[in-house]
């Protein structure tokens, strides 16, 4: 058998620490949301005034990000571009804020953010995954 890295509970909380550090620095109200490399959720955290439409948006992004290893901006600038197929394809969510977790190169994972505009998310997002690449 072979091994591969896992994402960990500890993993997600500090990615998610990571993320809401910056969503508080800049005021923003978010849903943050860590799946692992099945898409499963593994961690979720609400700003209690942050619209609840959010929470499933942030877990749609981050299981969007491990279906199609790569971010969620990929399939928004397709579809601003005029490739509307992104629109039809299963799980796809074209909006920024949803981001593979990889470690040594292998997906782990994927983190998700939603509650602000969409470049905010992924500005959000880039922190969360900063912060694993650190470990």
């Amino acid at each position: 058998m072979a091994d591969k890295p896992i994402l960990t509970l500890e993993d997600a909380q500090r990615i998610a620490a990571a993320a809401q550090s910056e969503a508080k620095l800049n005021e923003w109200r978010v849903v943050i949301a860590v799946v692992d490399d099945g898409g499963h959720l593994l961690y979720l955290q609400r700003e209690h005034t942050t619209q609840f439409g959010s929470v499933e948006t942030a877990i749609y992004k981050a299981h969007a990000a491990v279906a199609f290893q790569r971010p969620t901006k990929v399939s928004e600038d397709a579809v601003l571009s005029g490739r509307l197929i992104h629109l039809a394809l299963p799980g796809v969510i074209p909006a920024e804020g949803g981001v593979p977790l990889l470690i040594d190169g292998v997906v782990v994972g994927g983190l998700g953010i939603s509650g602000v505009r969409s470049f905010q998310d992924g500005q959000i997002a880039a922190a969360g995954v900063a912060a694993l690449s650190k470990n």
